[in-house]
């Protein structure tokens, strides 16, 4: 009887282990026992999209992306991927990535990123959100019939970095100066061929001396050209040179230079300023320099004077010949 009461409760014990694993094991399956750290989920809840700049060639998109942490007690960093796809071709196009940071659980965020793209057909964009580097989520948005859209009226792309003037006559008070305005084309395609007003203003009185209409020629991407126009003004003033670009009926562009016949200068040592005599025929120049095509240029450089390879062989060869003879 007492070997068999030991059997019993060593039984009993061993269904009391099984019984404990199982419950475990039931637990940890039906989440009662969870990690550490709680796993992060993040929504991308919504996508904008605007035009910043609508050029005649391109577009810049800037695409607005809203990211939610639904879950998650980590402070990991977070990144966003925008992507855009040619609906045409499927290929991708571009692509940005930008750094958020690390988010807390039931923040939203709004991340704006411009995109610069061919403004023909559509694009499908495409936001993946990643915390370290694992997607977490990704959102997406469509643009069709990107070509139908007009241009800015005042995207150009023209600048006017510089102006030079030269004298070309002075008679009876009158001094013609020719102007020489220099065009630069900043934008990503050839330019239009705009209207451009030149004036010549006077400094102080304001009053207008001369205006000459012309054009800017079109000028390709990332090139300069010079448009030279002739003003008349009375000598022994002071000018403001103004040039406004047209774009129809709106002025899409504007620069100025000074022209001082008349300057004024301080006095050394006093306290006070007096008007500086200049002799403007003295800067008459009525001599044109000859403008150097760029194949010229070229040819002259390879011209340029000096031994070619066969006669600097030719006279090495002599004075050795003349160092052995008269050594």
């Amino acid at each position: 009887m007492k070997k068999l009461g030991i059997k019993s409760s060593q039984i009993l014990f061993l269904k009391s282990l099984l019984l404990i694993f199982f419950i475990t094991i039931f637990a940890v399956g039906s989440g009662c026992v969870k990690s550490f750290e709680e796993e992060s989920y993040y929504n991308v809840r919504d996508m904008d999209i605007s035009a910043d700049r609508t050029g005649a060639a391109f577009i810049d998109l800037n695409v607005t992306t809203y990211v939610e942490k639904v879950q998650g007690d980590s402070a990991k960093n977070t990144s966003l991927l925008l992507k855009a796809y040619s609906r045409e071709s499927g290929l991708l196009k571009t692509q940005k990535k930008i750094e958020l940071g690390a988010l807390k659980k039931g923040d939203t965020k709004s991340v704006s990123q411009v995109l610069t793209l061919p403004k023909v057909g559509g694009y499908d964009l495409q936001s993946v959100l990643f915390e370290e580097n694992v997607q977490k989520s990704n959102g997406e948005i469509k643009v069709y019939n990107l070509d139908s859209l007009p241009a800015d009226v005042q995207e150009t792309g023209l600048g006017i970095p510089e102006m030079d003037f030269r004298v070309k006559k002075v008679e009876g008070g009158k001094v013609l100066v020719e102007s020489d305005i220099y065009l630069t084309n900043e934008g990503r395609e050839t330019s239009k061929d705009f209207r451009m007003l030149v004036k010549v203003r006077e400094m102080d009185a304001g009053l207008l001396a001369d205006k000459v209409w012309t054009h800017t020629g079109e000028i390709k991407p990332e090139a300069t050209i010079i448009q030279t126009v002739n003003l008349t003004m009375p000598d022994q003033y002071n000018y403001v040179v103004e040039v406004l670009i047209w774009n129809n009926d709106t002025i899409v562009e504007r620069g100025e230079d000074y022209i001082q016949l008349n300057p004024v200068v301080e006095v050394k040592d006093k306290n006070t300023t007096k008007a500086r005599e200049i002799q403007t025929s003295e800067f008459e120049n009525v001599v044109e320099p000859e403008e150097i095509p760029e194949e010229e240029y070229k040819s002259a450089k390879e011209d340029s004077p000096g031994f070619s390879l066969s006669l600097s062989a030719i006279l090495i060869c002599l004075v050795v010949i003349l160092r052995r003879r008269f050594a």
